[in-house]
């Protein structure tokens, strides 16, 4: 742990810094910024400008999505060989959070080289704390797989979510991912949308996700998104397995296999077939158990 006023030799500070409103820069940020040797940006432009808000000289080595692999290294040798301090920023928020950041903190710490978080503001807390959703237990799962079935499959595991859920998302991609929410979780599902975060634009919406589905068809998304959804409720769940349950039996009572019919139930409600054809083996009766 820091106890000192200055950085020490050998070791990575990891520097919380503003979403946008820069009022929001710690003092202790802006002193350790000022006080190691090195700052490892994800893009040394924009940082720049940060710090010349606050005149702070100390050089920057670019550290991001393209050259983390070669950059990991060059990060290492500086606190290991050269015993320089160094301090690793994003562009907004806490460095690691959907970041490659995480990455060379990781190695860091393989390496025996202390890291040292200094801690600031992250765009998924500060949206859940304004969504009037629930915050005692919650799953940050950062930006969704663009497509396939990777893609799918986190949909498809949202729906027994009990969790509050929060996403990022790019404006030129919310109204596919809300459609896309809205058939894996039904219309009804509560939703707080929080945009350009402590920004002069900054706006929180709050309704359903179908509501929020057809707010943005008309009205088009400007700024970087944090979705707020709320988890399942265990009625909820409940409900649904119930009706499958009896939307099973009927079908086996009709005279389809436990496959055909979870089949036709996954087509049907965009569950998972493999769950459905589980619940399926759990219903005792004379057809099912002779077609299984």
């Amino acid at each position: 742990m820091e106890t000192s006023s200055d950085p020490k030799a050998g070791h990575l500070y990891v520097v919380g810094t503003p979403l946008g409103n820069l009022e929001d820069m710690t003092f202790r940020a802006v002193r350790i910024l000022q006080s190691v040797d090195l700052i490892a940006a994800e893009d040394t432009r924009h940082t720049g400008k940060l710090l010349q808000h606050f005149q702070i000289t100390t050089p920057q080595l670019s550290y991001h999505e393209h050259n983390r692999q070669s950059r990991i290294g060059e990060v290492l040798h500086h606190l290991q060989s050269q015993q320089h301090s160094v301090a690793l920023v994003s562009d907004a928020g806490m460095p690691g959070i959907s970041d490659p950041g995480y990455e060379l903190i990781a190695a860091c710490i393989a390496a025996g080289v202390p890291v040292v978080p200094i801690p600031g503001p992250t765009a998924a807390v500060t949206a859940l704390c304004v969504s009037g959703l629930p915050t005692e237990r919650f799953v940050f799962e950062g930006f969704l797989p663009l497509k396939g079935t990777a893609r799918t499959a986190r949909l498809d595991a949202f729906r027994q979510e009990e969790r509050t859920i929060l996403l990022y998302e790019a404006p030129h991609k919310l109204v596919k991912t809300l459609a896309d929410l809205v058939a894996a979780l039904g219309g009804d599902r509560p939703i707080t949308l929080g945009r350009e975060l402590t920004k002069r634009f900054e706006e929180f919406w709050h309704g359903t996700l179908a509501e929020a589905l057809g707010h943005y068809q008309t009205q088009a998304p400007k700024g970087e998104f944090t979705l707020v959804i709320q988890g399942a409720t265990r009625q909820a769940l409940a409900l649904s397995e119930q009706a499958i349950r009896a939307e099973l039996q009927q079908l086996l009572q009709q005279g389809l296999s436990r496959a055909d019919a979870s089949r036709q139930l996954a087509k049907a409600t965009g569950q998972p077939k493999k769950a459905i054809y589980q619940l399926s083996l759990t219903i005792d009766t004379a057809i099912g158990d002779a077609q299984a």
